[in-house]
């Protein structure tokens, strides 16, 4: 079986981070397509054995990209086209078809309740989804708050399959050597207490909560993981507050295993997520995480999750406190997480693939 997934990007975001993390275990053969430039990841999915064909694409309307896609998918024979996030979800399934690809697959991993990937979810937007999707055999959602809200935009039921986010378990486990290494890296002392921020530097994210809570934290580092348009705000907000000295951003990085284990809390704040990646991601490292909306965590069995609480905005400086006075310890990664094994997620998108050429082949003969 050949795959083509098309993604919009590859910088360090949860989307592209999961389609890095998902390649090495597909039982086929894989290649990416990226619409605008690479990014931070295309050079690790390289590594890891999956081509990376950059078609570049310059804004949302350019037009020229559909048929260099169209023509890349004809010239690679491939049986399944999975497109991720929304500007490729609207671009590849439309090429798919005009190449005559047997089955295609959309995954939604950013349709919030009020935004998707930053932009508002407006009645057109809505309507460019549902209209592009309908091209599409199958729509996969990382967690059931995303399919109920696919369905509340006009998706069927019977089209979209709910298959989580995986991530590869093994890969988060502490490690306290990297952990120095990462702070030593990044000017962080050994002894200090760091809070950790992993995700897209957008207003959503609500980061700004934890520089606002560094004042309150005495002696505390805030290291933030990603990149993104709040950047520029974020620094100006620990200067106006003194504690720019202790805010670390660290960017885009293709190593978070080696970042969570210097971190000795993850905070996430945001009040609006469709699965939750940092967070599991976090509880696989062994830390205790403090988050605002997360999906996955909810979508657990109650107590198998201890290490992660929701906290509203107004607690979180409190909880964060409470942390710094207490006793800093590893917790082991909670046996919930098994259902987010990246093997787990592999298998059922394989079956996906399958069942999606088995019907096809079908209907050519009939």
């Amino acid at each position: 079986m050949k795959v083509l997934h098309v993604i919009t990007g590859l910088a360090a975001g949860g989307a592209e981070q999961q389609l890095r993390t998902l390649l090495p275990h597909m039982d086929c053969a894989s290649e990416v397509a990226v619409l605008t430039a690479p990014g931070v990841l295309a050079d690790a999915i390289r590594a890891g054995g999956s081509p990376v064909r950059v078609v570049g694409m310059d804004g949302n309307r350019d037009l020229r990209a559909l048929p260099r896609l169209t023509a890349l998918m004809r010239a690679g024979r491939y049986q399944v086209v999975h497109a991720h996030l929304f500007r490729a979800c609207v671009y590849a399934p439309l090429a798919a078809r005009l190449a005559a690809v047997p089955a295609v697959v959309a995954t939604e991993h950013s349709a919030g309740a009020r935004h998707i990937e930053g932009r508002a979810v407006t009645a057109p937007i809505r309507s460019l989804y549902r209209t592009a999707t309908q091209l599409t055999h199958a729509v996969v959602a990382v967690s059931p708050t995303v399919a109920d809200r696919l369905h509340a935009w006009g998706l069927p039921r019977s089209r979209v399959v709910t298959i989580p986010n995986g991530v590869d378990l093994s890969a988060f486990r502490h490690d306290p050597r990297a952990a120095g290494l990462a702070r030593a890296r990044l000017g962080i002392p050994p002894e200090a207490f760091v809070v950790g921020g992993l995700g897209r530097m957008v207003a959503g994210k609500n980061f700004h909560l934890l520089v606002e809570a560094l004042p309150h934290l005495d002696g505390a580092v805030l290291l933030l993981v990603g990149d993104g348009p709040e950047l520029p705000r974020l620094r100006l907000l620990a200067a106006r507050l003194g504690v720019g000295r202790r805010v670390v951003l660290a960017g885009e990085s293709a190593h978070v295993p080696e970042l969570l284990s210097a971190m000795d809390v993850l905070a996430a704040p945001s009040q609006e997520e469709t699965f939750g990646l940092a967070v599991v991601e976090a509880l696989a490292a062994g830390l205790p995480v403090l988050y605002g909306s997360c999906p996955a965590i909810d979508d657990l069995p109650p107590g198998t999750a201890p290490g992660a609480r929701r906290v509203p905005p107004h607690r979180l400086t409190a909880e964060l406190a409470a942390l710094l006075a207490g006793p800093r310890t590893r917790l082991p990664p909670p046996p919930g997480l098994d259902r987010y094994d990246v093997r787990r997620q592999a298998r059922r998108l394989h079956d996906l693939y399958d069942r999606l050429l088995t019907r096809h082949h079908q209907e050519r003969l009939t």
